[in-house]
């Protein structure tokens, strides 16, 4: 994601009708309000990418108020008239582009600007918004909460699908990916936990800012900021990997064991994974009652609750599988959950319990017993966005890569594993991408049939 930067400035004004021009020769369009996902249709923007996000930030738990300014650095992706950026709630105080006062306008979710002259395609520019309010929480349509969540002491945020527009503007889909630096400031005797290092932590009048710093590429969703009173634990894994854990206090010694396998299942991650894709490593685990599900957060996933050895599992291999590869859309959510839990039996068959191959019988026997919707939907065709989190994208999805593994043998599922984390490597991909890549590895093996019943096919696929 890395490009040279040419800043311009550029003054935006405010047009109430898109494509009318506001002086100065039109040659630029609109950029879209949304990239047309096919269950996010208003989630992301076109027309630009963003390469970089300065997010500063102060909450007051107390008041329940947060203030905020996010600059932006962004490369126009075609000649551009206007384009968007995704703010949920919040008020807008003042937007500036290369450092000049700018006019804008709100609908819904979308915070529109205007140039008076067009970004060529290719151009790179600053936008910076300043803002304020109560942060919103936001109820995905499966029903859970997500974007700003109050705590017992403090806030948390998660981001998927769409909840991180509830508390900075952004480009907010995950085929957008980008670094970060997110500095906020908290009272006295609370913690900030982000995504990456810590770069700096200093304390003034009574409150304490936090400079957290993102290397690699991170699609919005995966950002989270934890706010509240947590035990911090630095070390470093066996290769010399930094390792961050804040655990609230309420928490703590029931963590204590599971995360201090932590190495050993990172360990055995880059064994079956490859290289680790990120600079550093940890968790984020929060009272259960304040959050009701783990999510892979970049750098350090987020727990409901002391995690179970197998979950963290899960939520660590997702690090290579949805975090460094990202799906290009929401249709792709099985490349991050069928890999990761299928990870899971992978654990399993190496640590003394069930096989994958017992683990797979056990599912297409009677699984349904257990997840009763597991035959409603193929992993690859989920119907709406309410099912994107459901069984089929996980199991069945699983499922899918058990039957490469049958068809190419464990050494060759093997490769495939590692050689795909490695080619998509801090990028985005899509189904079709991963179907052709395996494809490629194993020339001459005919793969039709797993694509079509068991990615793609409705009901029960029958057993070969």
């Amino acid at each position: 994601m890395a490009r040279s930067v040419r800043l311009v400035p550029v003054l935006l004004v405010c047009c109430a009708l898109a494509g009318t021009a506001c002086g100065g020769g039109v040659h630029g369009t609109p950029g879209g309000s949304g990239i047309r996902d096919p269950y996010f249709p208003k989630a992301g923007n076109g027309g630009y990418d963003v390469t970089h996000y300065d997010l500063r930030l102060g909450y007051a738990p107390d008041a329940h108020r947060l203030t905020g300014t996010a600059t932006l650095t962004a490369r126009a992706t075609e000649a551009l008239s206007a384009f968007n950026l995704d703010l949920l709630g919040l008020e807008v105080g003042k937007v500036t582009v290369g450092g000049e006062t700018a006019r804008w306008n709100r609908a819904g979710q979308e915070l529109t600007v205007r140039p008076r002259e067009d970004l060529d395609e290719g151009e790179t520019f600053r936008v910076t918004v300043s803002y304020s309010g109560v942060p919103e929480a936001v109820t995905d349509p499966d029903g859970s909460q997500e974007g700003w969540l109050r705590t017992t002491d403090g806030a948390l945020t998660l981001g998927e699908p769409v909840g991180s527009m509830a508390w900075f503007p952004g480009n907010h889909h995950p085929s957008d990916k980008a670094a970060y630096d997110l500095t906020v400031t908290v009272p006295r005797g609370l913690r900030a936990v982000s995504n990456g290092e810590l770069r700096s932590e200093t304390t003034a009048r009574g409150r304490t800012t936090f400079h957290w710093h993102t290397a690699e590429p991170m699609a919005s969703y995966l950002a989270t900021l934890a706010i509240g009173h947590y035990d911090i634990s630095r070390s470093t894994a066996g290769n010399g990997l930094p390792v961050y854990t804040a655990v609230d206090p309420a928490e703590k010694e029931g963590s204590r064991a599971v995360l201090a396998r932590l190495p050993e299942v990172l360990r055995w991650a880059e064994r079956r994974f490859g290289p680790y894709p990120f600079s550093s490593t940890g968790a984020i685990v929060d009272r259960a009652a304040d959050i009701g599900y783990a999510l892979e957060t970049q750098n350090r996933p987020v727990f409901p609750g002391a995690p179970d050895l197998t979950l963290l599992v899960h939520e660590l291999v997702h690090q290579w599988y949805g975090d460094s590869v990202t799906p290009e859309s929401w249709r792709d959510m099985w490349l991050n959950e069928g890999f990761a839990t299928y990870a899971e039996w992978l654990w399993e068959e190496e640590h003394g319990g069930k096989t994958a191959q017992e683990t797979f019988d056990a599912l297409y026997d009677h699984g349904e017993k257990t997840y009763e919707d597991l035959w409603s939907f193929p992993p690859g065709k989920p119907p709406d966005a309410a099912h994107l989190s459901e069984a089929p994208v996980y199991q069945r999805g699983a499922m899918v890569l058990h039957k490469v593994r049958q068809a190419v043998g464990d050494e060759a599922f093997g490769d495939i594993l590692r050689g795909w984390a490695a080619a998509h490597r801090h990028g985005n991909a899509d189904t079709a991408d991963f179907t052709a890549y395996v494809e490629q590895q194993a020339p001459g093996k005919d793969f039709d049939a797993i694509w079509e019943d068991w990615l793609y096919g409705e009901g029960k696929p029958e057993r070969p």
